[in-house]
């Protein structure tokens, strides 16, 4: 769906057992691709969406993202909302990239690499550590300055999530009126699962001013948000995760 994805594994597997783990972890990926993709007419969501096929006929986990989304929508007072994209099309991207990668670093586990770090397009998720002693380190992108960063995460298993304007300008749209969420420059949410920690990110984007607020009683995931005029705002237990 238009997003690069690196698999960084520090676990010194032997070779076939390397390429077994990427191998899995790529497939799945690529049917996540063909299965969930808005951009191909094909993929089951696609075609959800344009009435060409039913729900109930759908792969059970389309059916079980597509409840996740809905159970989001309620959570996060609508501004999580996979069936209000632009010219009303059906888009769960907002939890599927997320949600994808994921289970791919549970596959990864899975065939034995207990320390790795997949980058789907700035969206982290990482277990164990690069090295002994050392925590893996994400470098958030500054929004509105180019080249820079605007701080970095540090964690040995959890996600790491961003939603903002650096990279591909306002796309993130506030379903209660329509337009563009610009209030904010972006939002990154730390915390336990990707999953969650990418639609919390793209709900916060949309809500603007609004967001703070309820990003401070969201449990067991911080949160750093830049707006639109460069000001820098954390949660309270974001310190914890904050590179030296």
């Amino acid at each position: 769906m238009g997003t690069a994805i690196g698999i960084d594994i520090r676990d010194g597997l032997p070779p076939d057992d390397l390429a077994s783990a990427l191998q899995a972890a790529f497939a799945w990926l690529r049917w996540v691709d063909d299965t969930f993709s808005t951009y191909k007419a094909g993929s089951q969501i696609s075609r959800i969406g344009s009435g060409a096929l039913a729900l109930d006929n759908a792969d059970p986990k389309v059916r079980e993202v597509l409840q996740q989304c809905d159970s989001l929508r309620a959570s996060t007072g609508g501004y999580f909302d996979a069936r209000a994209a632009p010219g009303g099309a059906l888009d769960p991207s907002g939890l599927v990239k997320g949600w994808s990668v994921e289970a791919a670093s549970a596959l990864l586990a899975e065939t034995g690499s207990r320390n790795h770090c997949i980058n789907a397009g700035g969206d982290v998720r990482v277990r164990g550590a690069p090295e002994p002693g050392r925590r893996w380190h994400v470098g958030i992108t500054h929004p509105l300055e180019v080249g820079a960063l605007t701080v970095v995460v540090a964690l040995a298993d959890g996600a790491v999530a961003t939603s903002g304007t650096a990279e591909r300008g306002p796309h993130v749209f506030d379903p209660h009126t329509g337009l563009p969420a610009t209030g904010l420059a972006s939002v990154t949410i730390v915390g336990p699962s990707l999953t969650l920690a990418d639609a919390y990110a793209t709900a916060a984007q949309a809500m603007g001013a609004a967001a703070p607020a309820w990003l401070r009683n969201l449990e067991g995931y911080e949160s750093y948000v830049v707006d639109a005029e460069g000001n820098a705002w954390w949660s309270p237990g974001f310190e914890a995760y904050r590179a030296a």
